[in-house]
C-alpha cells in the first residue's frame, strides 16, 4: 500500500544536475570547443574581477550610486534580451524540451531557477553586483540591505530572461524565430560604438551625466535593489524599503509569468510553424518577379538563389547584417565624433567583399547539387561570375551611399571620387581573391547553433579570410599608390577625379581575373570541395 502522506522528491537537484552534465557532455565533444570555454570563462572572470576592483575603487564617490544604478540596469537589459538573440546558447531555455515529463509548473519553475544559477554568466553578474552594492554601502543598515538586494538582484536578472525565453520559445525554436538571431551582429556592432561614443562623453564631461538617468533608473528592477542600499547609507530607510519592495515583486511578477508560460507551453499544440498558403502564394508571386529581373540562363538562376540564401538562410543572413551594419556604423559614428576620416567610407565594401570568401561553404551539403551542374572550366567561370554579380547588387549601391553620407557629414566633397574609385578597387580585389580562396580553402559552415566555422576547418577559415584580405590589399596597391599621390602631389588635386573610373576599372579587371584563375581549380577540386563544405 502506498503512503500519499510522504511528499514528493524535489526536482531542483535533479534538474541542476541534467544542467551540470549539459556542460560537461558538450565540453567533451571536442579540445577546441573546451579550449574555447576555458578561454571565454578566463576572459569574462578577468573582466569582472577587474570591474570589481573598480567599482571598489569608486567607494565613497559621490557619484557612485548613479554609476551602479545604471550598471544594473544595463545588466538587467542584457538578460531580458539574451533569450531572444541567443535561443541556442543554453540548452536548458527551452522547457519544450520537458512537455513529455509528468511534472508541474511551480516545481519546474524553482528547479530551473536553480539550474539557471550555474554558469559564467550567472557568475560574472554576481561579482558586479557584489561590487555595486559594496560601492555604495556605508554603515551596518547599508550592509544589511545589501545581503538582501545581492541575492534579489540576481534572481530577478535570472528570472528575467527564463520568462521571456519561455513566453517567447515557439517562436525563437521556428525557422522564421531563429532569424530574429540576425540582429545579435546590429546589436553587438551598435552597441560596441554606443558604448564607445558614451565612454568618449563621460571622460570629457564627468560622471555627473549619469544622474539624470540614474534618478529614473533607481525606481526600475533590478537597479531598484542596489538603489535601496544607497538610500539605507543615507537614512532614507523607508525609500530602501519600497525600492526593495519593487524588486521583490518584479521577481514575484515574473515567476508567475513563467509560470504561466510553462502551463501554456505543456498544455497547447504548438502551431508557431504552421504557414497559410496565403504567404507561399505571395512568396511565389515575388520569385517570379525577381526572376524577371535578372539575366536569363544560368546566370540568372544562380544570382537569384544567393540572393534567396542572403534573405532565407539565418547564418547568412546574420553574415551580411552584421557587415552592412559595421560597413555604416564604423565612418557614421567615426564621423559624428569629429574623428573620422572620409576614407573610413571604405569599410563599407571591405566588409561586404568579405561576403564572397567561403562561397561554396553556405550551401553546406547541397552544394552536391550545384557540382552536379558544373562539368568544364566554363560553368565554373558562369557559376562564379553569378554569385559575384549577386553580391554586386547589394554592394555597389550600398558602398556608394555609404560614401556620400560619410562625405557630406564631413563635408570633404573634393574627396569624393578618389574615395568611391578606392572603394571600388577594393571590392574587386576581394572579390578575386574571395573567388580564389572559395576554391581553394572551403569549409563548412554548421547549421545549428552560432558557430560559424565546423569543428577542426577554423585554420581553413583563417587562412581563407585574412590571407584572402591581405592578398586584396596588395592588389590593390596600384590604386592605393596613386591616391597617395594625389594627396601629396601639388598637382595632385586636380587629377584626383581620375580615380573614380581608374579605380571602377582596376576593379572590374581585377575581378575578371579573380575570376578566370579561379574557375579552373574550381572545375578540377569539385570532390574536395564537397567533402570541405558538407564536413558540419
Amino acid at each position: 500500500m502506498t503512503d500519499t502522506s510522504t511528499p514528493p522528491a524535489s526536482i531542483t537537484p535533479v534538474v541542476v544536475r541534467l544542467k551540470l552534465s549539459l556542460l560537461r557532455n558538450g565540453l567533451r565533444q571536442s579540445g577546441g570547443r573546451r579550449a574555447a570555454y576555458v578561454a571565454s570563462a578566463v576572459v569574462a572572470l578577468l573582466f569582472a574581477a577587474l570591474q570589481l576592483l573598480g567599482l571598489i575603487a569608486l567607494r565613497g564617490d559621490s557619484h557612485a550610486d548613479s554609476v551602479v544604478v545604471v550598471l544594473v540596469s544595463v545588466l538587467g537589459l542584457g538578460w531580458a534580451v539574451m533569450p531572444l538573440f541567443f535561443p541556442t546558447g543554453d540548452e536548458t531555455l527551452d522547457p519544450t524540451r520537458l512537455v513529455m515529463l509528468p511534472l508541474r509548473p511551480q516545481p519546474l519553475v524553482r528547479a530551473l531557477l536553480a539550474a539557471s544559477l550555474v554558469g559564467i554568466g550567472p557568475l560574472f553578474t554576481l561579482v558586479l553586483l557584489l561590487g555595486s552594492v559594496i560601492a555604495v554601502a556605508h554603515g551596518a543598515a547599508a550592509c544589511v540591505t545589501a545581503v538582501l538586494a545581492l541575492p534579489l538582484s540576481l534572481l530577478v536578472c535570472v528570472a528575467l530572461a527564463r520568462a521571456v525565453a519561455a513566453a517567447n520559445i515557439r517562436l525563437l525554436t521556428s525557422r522564421k524565430g531563429r532569424d530574429l538571431a540576425v540582429l545579435s551582429g546590429l546589436l553587438i556592432a551598435v552597441g560596441a560604438q554606443l558604448v564607445n561614443f558614451g565612454a568618449q562623453r563621460l571622460g570629457s564631461s564627468g560622471l555627473s551625466q549619469l544622474d539624470p538617468a540614474a534618478e529614473v533608473l533607481r525606481w526600475v528592477p533590478p537597479a531598484s535593489a542596489v538603489g535601496a542600499v544607497d538610500s539605507a547609507s543615507r537614512g532614507s530607510y523607508g525609500l530602501a524599503v519600497t525600492q526593495l519592495a519593487l524588486s521583490a515583486c518584479a521577481l514575484a511578477a515574473l515567476l508567475l509569468l513563467w509560470s504561466r508560460s510553462l502551463t501554456k507551453l505543456m498544455t497547447s499544440p504548438d502551431g508557431s510553424t504552421l504557414q497559410s498558403a496565403e504567404p507561399v502564394a505571395k512568396d511565389r508571386a515575388s520569385a517570379g518577379g525577381l526572376a524577371r529581373l535578372l539575366p536569363a540562363g544560368r546566370t540568372g538562376t544562380v544570382m537569384e538563389r544567393s540572393l534567396r540564401y542572403v534573405w532565407r538562410d539565418p547564418k547568412t543572413k546574420a553574415a551580411w547584417v552584421t557587415s552592412l551594419a559595421i560597413g555604416l556604423i564604423v565612418p557614421v559614428f567615426n564621423a559624428l565624433q569629429g574623428t573620422g576620416s572620409v576614407y573610413f567610407a571604405c569599410f563599407a565594401a571591405g566588409m561586404l567583399g568579405i561576403q564572397m570568401y567561403n562561397q561554396f561553404g553556405q550551401d553546406t551539403s547541397a552544394f552536391w547539387m550545384v557540382a552536379m551542374t558544373i562539368s568544364t572550366t566554363r560553368d565554373a567561370y558562369v557559376e562564379l561570375r553569378a554569385r559575384a554579380l549577386a553580391l554586386l547588387l547589394i554592394t555597389v549601391p550600398y558602398a556608394a551611399l555609404v560614401t556620400v553620407l560619410t562625405t557630406a557629414m564631413l563635408g570633404d566633397w573634393h574627396r569624393l571620387p578618389e574615395v568611391l574609385g578606392l572603394s571600388f578597387a577594393l571590392l574587386g580585389a576581394m572579390l578575386a581573391t574571395g573567388a580564389w580562396t572559395s576554391a581553394r580553402f572551403p569549409y563548412s559552415i554548421p547549421q545549428g547553433g552560432h558557430k560559424n566555422v565546423a569543428p577542426g576547418q577554423a585554420g581553413l577559415a583563417w587562412i581563407s579570410i585574412f590571407g584572402g584580405m591581405i592578398s586584396a590589399a596588395l592588389l590593390c596597391s596600384p590604386v592605393i599608390t596613386l591616391t597617395i599621390w594625389s594627396n601629396v602631389s601639388a598637382d595632385g588635386d586636380q587629377w584626383s577625379w581620375v580615380l573614380l573610373p581608374v579605380g571602377a576599372g582596376y576593379g572590374a579587371a581585377i575581378t575578371y581575373a579573380g575570376l578566370r584563375l579561379a574557375a579552373p581549380g574550381t572545375a578540377r577540386r569539385l570532390p574536395e570541395i564537397l567533402a570541405a563544405v558538407s564536413k558540419g
